[in-house]
């Protein structure tokens, strides 16, 4: 159960109008259908109230932004959604300032998903507040925002987590799955990541011009995916024991363009938009990982699924390629395989969406007056 004390919903609150929403309100529309988390937004913030309303009502408010990306595997590409498609009988209270609506005392936890500079802000506001938080990745615009972040909801009993959807999703847990079942043998080399996808070779990364501003994002693709990739080794090789990278700002002006091509704005960019780092993991394993915004002609990546080489065979792009000769899909051979009760563990009401997980986490650790995975400890 995912109930406050005396078994009323959460009270969850957003804060931050962000281009990331409709995925997030998506996911939690998939676990109110599954009647899996009982909670209710009651509040909406952001720094403009038309920004609040664009998302309270159906048929209210500005109209809705079109989606930033094209790309189907892309959270930024998911339609826009309301509040009232989730509650159509209790809208929320909308506000132009997080701090009047803490002072409202109308939300038990936050969602956080205001830019970068901003989390350690809204968060430590969130948290002397007495309300619980999960913030959008990355957590933090350094270490020391971060861990004041982490200190603050130990120091008061409260759950701080990352919006973080990697370690959720479905080829992520069957990729640990077949590592932990030792089928690929003992782990050797990882690599991961990509130059170059519809951001390149200059554009404005997701329409928003602070992506690529140091003191408002606090870096660039290193810690925008950067986060992503870590988190994604850490979750399947284990803890890094030593690091070397190198950054590079290839594109020191960004743009956007219209159809026709004319620019239409511009960023001056001074975060680097592209790193190469080489890994040495507590195991004895080797790694790179790797990620650019950059990049002109054509991409270059390893698809959304690392590769990782063990003792006894591969797990490269989703797929097991073993010395015996077996060949198959990572999450073939764990449905297959894995028992169902850690099935159902993973992927309750057979729900996959990872932003749907990591809320359920969210509340779950709530009600047990716990941790979530992807917590602020590991954000």
């Amino acid at each position: 159960m995912t109930e406050r004390p005396g078994g009323e919903p959460v009270r969850l609150g957003i804060v931050g109008a962000a281009r990331i929403l409709p995925a997030h309100l998506r996911g939690m529309k998939r676990l109110l259908d599954a009647n899996l988390a009982p909670f209710r937004i009651t509040a909406i913030a952001a720094r403009r109230i038309d920004d609040a309303a664009m998302f309270r009502l159906r048929g209210e408010g500005p109209p809705p932004r079109e989606p930033v990306s094209t790309n189907e595997r892309d959270p930024l590409g998911a339609p826009h959604r309301y509040a009232s498609d989730l509650h159509p009988d209790t809208l929320p209270e909308i506000y132009d300032d997080w701090r009047t609506m803490l002072d409202a005392d109308v939300v038990d936890a936050v969602l956080i998903l205001v830019p970068v500079g901003m989390h350690h802000t809204v968060a430590l506001d969130c948290l002397a507040a007495g309300k619980h938080v999960l913030l959008e990745k990355p957590l933090a615009i350094s270490v020391r925002a971060g861990q004041a972040i982490v200190d603050e909801a130990a120091r008061r009993g409260l759950v701080a987590g990352v919006a973080e959807g990697v370690r959720y999703a479905e080829s992520a847990r069957a990729s640990r799955w077949v590592i932990d079942q030792g089928l690929i043998g003992a782990l050797q080399l990882w690599i991961s990541g990509g130059i170059g996808n519809e951001w390149s070779p200059d554009r404005i990364v997701a329409r928003t011009p602070w992506r690529h501003r140091k003191l408002e994002a606090g870096g660039g693709g290193a810690i925008d995916i950067g986060v992503h990739l870590f988190h994604q080794v850490r979750y399947l090789m284990g803890p890094v024991a030593e690091i070397s990278a190198y950054a590079r700002t290839l594109e020191p002006e960004r743009f956007e363009r219209d159809a026709a091509g004319s620019v239409t704005s511009s960023v001056t960019n001074d975060v680097e938009d592209a790193f190469f780092a080489n890994l040495r993991f507590e195991n004895g394993a080797i790694g790179t990982t790797f990620w650019s915004w950059g990049g002109h002609g054509e991409p270059t990546g390893l698809s959304a699924d690392p590769a990782i080489y063990g003792s006894r065979g591969c797990l490269k792009g989703g797929e097991v390629v073993l010395d015996s000769g077996l060949r198959g899909r990572a999450g073939d051979l764990f449905s297959r395989g894995a028992p169902p009760d850690l099935r159902r563990g993973y992927f309750p009401a057979g729900i996959s969406d990872p932003f749907a997980l990591e809320m359920l986490d969210f509340l779950t650790a709530i009600a047990a007056n716990g941790s979530m995975e992807a917590s602020a400890t590991e954000g």
